[in-house]
Order: C-alpha cells, then structure tokens, then sequence
C-alpha cells in the first residue's frame, strides 16, 4: 500500500477518517492479506533529521512479522512537475519499495496506491496487480495546480497501462478509465456512529435550529448560501467546524450575529456535534472539483441521524434521497434546509440499518476484489 500525499504519521494526526488511511487500516486487519508493506510517499533526508531532534515523535506504526512499514528518502524535498522529472522520480521510488519487499520477502505483491503519479509512471514490472485508488480527481485541486499537466498525461499512460482503477466517485473513475473503472463510494466507521458521546455545552446552548457544516473551511464551501442561510433563520444558529486554511473566504459572514466559526475538534467532539444538530450542511460550489468528491460528511451526518441539506452535486444525491434536500444554487439553500428540517431526525433502525450498509469493512471488501484478483 502507498499513500498518495500523506504518510502514515500524517494519517493519524488528521485522525485516520480520510479514504486512503481507512484502506490502510483495513489492509492491516484484512485476513485476505497474508503480508502487507505499507509505503509513505518520498520525505527529505534533512526534514526528516529535523523533524527527529526538535520536531513532534511520529507515532509508531503497528508492526508485526507479517505488517511492515516502509518511509524512502531523497535529498530534495518537493516533488518535480516535469513529466520527464516525475518519471525519474516513480522509477527510483520503485526501486526503494522493491528491495524493501525483497527484504521481506514478498513475492509478486499486489499494489495499490492513491497517487496517480506513482500507478503510471513506475513499472512495477516486478510486482503483481496494480490498483490506483482515485479519492478524488486530483487534475482538478488547486494546490495542486503544477501537476495538472503531469496528471493528464498521468491518466492517459494508466488506460494504456491496464492498471486497475478504483475511484469514490463516477467523476473520479471517468477522469482515468471511464470504460473499466469501478466505483466505490466514501463509508463509515460504525464503531464510531453506533452511540455518540455528549455534545459540549457551548454547542447545545445555542438557539436552534442549528445548522452544522464539518469539514475543511476552504473555497469549496459557498459563503453565500451560509449568508443566506444566515438571514432566512435569524433566530437560528449557523455553525462551522474546522481548519480554515483561507479565514479571508469567510469574512463577509464572520460578523454575521448567528454565525459561530470554531475551530477544528478531535473525532468524539465531532460526533458528538454531529449527532446534536438539526441540519447537516454542504454548501459547496459546483466544479470540476467537488462533482468528484464523495464527501465523507455526508455520510457522518447520516449516520447520526441528521437531514441533509446539501448543494445537487453528482455523488450526493443517490446516497439516501429521502433524507437529502437538494439546492441547486446558494439563493435556493434556505428552502434546501427548510425542507430538511421537514424531514427530521431519522428513526433509531433506519439510522443503523444504514450504518451497517456503509460501512468502510463492506467498501473494501469490493476493493480487495478488484485488486487482488487474478
């Protein structure tokens, strides 16, 4: 397994809820996998000294004799934008996860990698399968905007290839082989949604209806239906929860009187806030970007039990229709949330029923299938 963008400490900080980290640990439980190599992405020789003596401890993978972890380094610390530079750099990361697997003792390993650099642009000649594991359309993201070029050509060389693609999305799965992907959508932990914790204070203390929105507070989230939103239910309470890499996006609603911005919590808060609210929110603007995301919040707020009120993106709507309201721009958002609040709370055996349905085991179970499939 090779992360894409991560490493496995960064993994854990960020909670293990992204797709790859859930994979990863599902392959570490996995009785379908006899032995498993888990890769992160290339780090700097001097950053990872650095990080070492005056930097945090990273937290130690759980090894065993069949579960291994692998970091390779390089002298340079970012990654090249020239296809013919990517290439250089695929071949030799190879060559590290080859002898690290020859030293293990794995024969013909099954890959499978969410960086779509890597699932093109390495051989891998001496392995088995090769599955790339697309969790979003990555020639879309704007921080990641140098290696748009580099991914077009990326995909192309991937359909040639034969590689095995799985994507969270039909958006994801169609930006690289359209004809012979498979679709496998985000799930959920249901030893995490099962029983919430209690809400904190400040949270059930504010006047309701309260309209929650988890996730990073960036450009996807259109700050005009939160205005909107803000406006139609003045006497409610809008409320968003987490890293805000871009505080300027949200400056026309931060003195809104009904608009709390709160920063990041751990995972039981989140659950616990999740599971108090009334409306479950994705405001978030209609691209080429968030067409191919499966966003994971949606599936938390169902699972807690919330109504969803939610921008008509593709991979949105089929999850649970009868608890989604679909707005199809930020001036219909406060009559999406109205008839959320319509719909209410779901009942207790509809809310499991469809936690079990989603789980992440039941997702990867179809992944494996594909990718160590003869």
């Amino acid at each position: 397994m090779c992360f894409g963008y991560t490493t496995w400490g960064g993994a854990l900080r960020r909670g293990m809820v992204h797709s790859e980290d859930r994979l990863t640990l599902e392959l570490i439980d996995s009785s379908r996998v006899d032995r498993l190599l888990v890769c992160n992405p290339y780090r700097s020789v001097l950053a990872t000294v650095a990080r070492a003596v005056i930097g945090p401890r990273e937290a130690a993978f759980p090894a065993t004799d069949t579960r291994h972890h692998f970091q390779p380094l390089r002298l340079r610390r970012s990654d090249p934008t020239s296809v013919r530079a990517i290439e250089r750099s695929c071949h030799a990361y190879e060559r590290a996860v080859r002898r690290a697997t020859e030293r293990l003792g794995l024969e013909r390993p099954a890959i499978v990698t969410t960086h779509p650099l890597l699932a093109a642009f390495a051989r891998f000649d001496w392995a088995g399968p090769v599955t790339y594991y697309a969790t979003d359309d990555l020639s879309t993201h704007p921080p990641l905007r140098p290696w748009w070029p580099a991914y077009a050509v990326a995909y192309a060389r991937t359909r040639e290839l034969g590689r095995r693609v799985v994507g969270v999305t039909p958006k994801a799965v169609a930006s690289v082989d359209p004809m012979r992907g498979v679709v496998i959508p985000n799930g959920i932990d249901p030893g995490e949604w099962l029983a919430p914790a209690q809400p904190p204070s400040w949270f059930t203390s504010l006047p309701g209806p309260r309209l929650l929105y988890v996730g990073t507070l960036d450009s996807r989230v259109e700050v005009e239906a939160l205005a909107g939103l803000a406006r139609a239910y003045p006497t409610g309470s809008v409320v968003l929860v987490g890293r805000c890499p871009d505080p300027d996006h949200y400056g026309r609603i931060r003195e809104l009187p009904n608009v709390t911005i709160a920063p990041p919590v751990d995972r039981a808060e989140l659950r616990a806030l999740v599971a108090a609210a009334d409306v479950g929110l994705i405001p978030h603007v209609r691209d080429e970007q968030t067409e191919a995301m499966s966003p994971l919040k949606l599936y938390e707020y169902l699972a807690a039990g919330l109504p969803v009120a939610a921008t008509d993106l593709p991979a949105i709507a089929p999850v649970w229709p009868a608890r989604t309201a679909l707005a199809q721009g930020s001036a219909d958002f406060p009559a999406a949330v109205a008839r959320a609040l319509a719909i209410g709370r779901c009942g207790e055996r509809d809310r499991i029923d469809f936690i079990h349905a989603n789980a992440w085991e039941r997702r990867f179970e179809r992944l494996l299938d594909v990718a160590l499939s003869n």
